[in-house]
């Protein structure tokens, strides 16, 4: 978040059909909706429920979340968005001074306060090769770690019991020493049983 930015949360209806630009021809994805919001109160005289004007706003979604709303919304549906109020300015071509506002989201969902939603998780990005072997890397250290003590190949090996049956591992090459955080807590528990 930035100082001084206004954020909103809006709950209203979907106001028209989803504007989808490509990826390819902006090098980054963006759909684009009104979103009509209609507050409503009891009037006491008439007895019932009556409606105030609509606030009608522009919506802006970018990257995958665009790719999602494209996907995911109709003209019509009930619909949460919450995001920033963003003001572009420019000079048009008769040397006027334009300005527009829009709601630049960061997360958009079906409102289900007024009806139900299936979720269908996306399918996961292709990553290049380099990130890809990095993740290969990652997995096997964690791996590594996760065994630690398990294997006597490893850079680890089990220490002793330490209070409530928790294990500390200790370096190979420092051992008959026991893990300072295991003694730590182990002294704690001792304290507190005493």
């Amino acid at each position: 978040m930035s100082v001084g930015e206004t954020y909103v949360t809006v709950q209203g209806r979907v106001g028209s059909d989803v504007e989808y630009k490509d990826a390819t021809a902006t090098k980054v994805a963006l759909a684009s909706f009104r979103l009509g919001s209609t507050p409503r109160y009891y009037d006491r005289g008439e007895g019932g429920w009556m409606d105030r004007p609509t606030t009608w706003f522009t919506v802006e979604c970018w990257r995958s979340l665009a790719e999602n709303v494209k996907s995911s919304l109709e003209r019509g549906q009930p619909v949460m968005v919450t995001g920033r109020l963003k003001t572009t300015e420019w000079v048009d071509d008769q040397g006027v001074r334009q300005s527009r506002t829009v709601l630049d989201a960061f997360s958009v969902g079906h409102d289900l306060t007024r009806g139900t939603a299936v979720y269908r998780r996306n399918a996961p990005a292709q990553q290049s090769q380099a990130s890809s072997s990095l993740d290969e890397e990652m997995r096997r250290l964690s791996d590594t770690v996760e065994t630690a003590g398990l294997n006597e190949a490893s850079p680890f090996h089990p220490a002793e019991q330490v209070g409530d049956g928790a294990v500390g591992a200790v370096p190979v090459g420092v051992a008959g020493r026991t893990d300072p955080v295991a003694e730590e807590v182990s002294a704690g528990r001792a304290k507190r049983a005493a």
